[in-house]
């Protein structure tokens, strides 16, 4: 079926001109390119793709404040250790 209906779409021309670039790329016109585009868009793919990603982030941020918990340890009971070395020998 012949396409008969317009669909305005406001963008800046660096925007048009990247859109205009892709499709002759893909050797398509303009409308074509976009309708393909739209038609495979889902709003829910994206959100669930984003919804794993920010699980991922999250369980990494914590991984990362694990560690650095740790080495902060690890760093004061060296300080600790150094303290107690260099008060057994005399030096300070």
């Amino acid at each position: 079926m012949a396409a008969t209906e317009r669909v305005p779409v406001l963008m800046t021309p660096a925007e048009k001109k990247r859109l205009v670039s892709k499709a002759k790329r893909a050797g398509l016109t303009t409308g074509e390119f976009m309708r393909r585009a739209a038609e495979g868009f889902n709003p829910s793919d994206d959100g669930v793709a984003l919804g794993v990603m920010i699980d991922q982030m999250n369980q990494a941020t914590e991984r990362a404040e694990r560690i650095i918990d740790e080495v902060l340890s690890f760093v004061e009971e060296s300080n600790q250790r150094i303290a107690e070395m260099e008060k057994s020998s005399g030096a300070v």
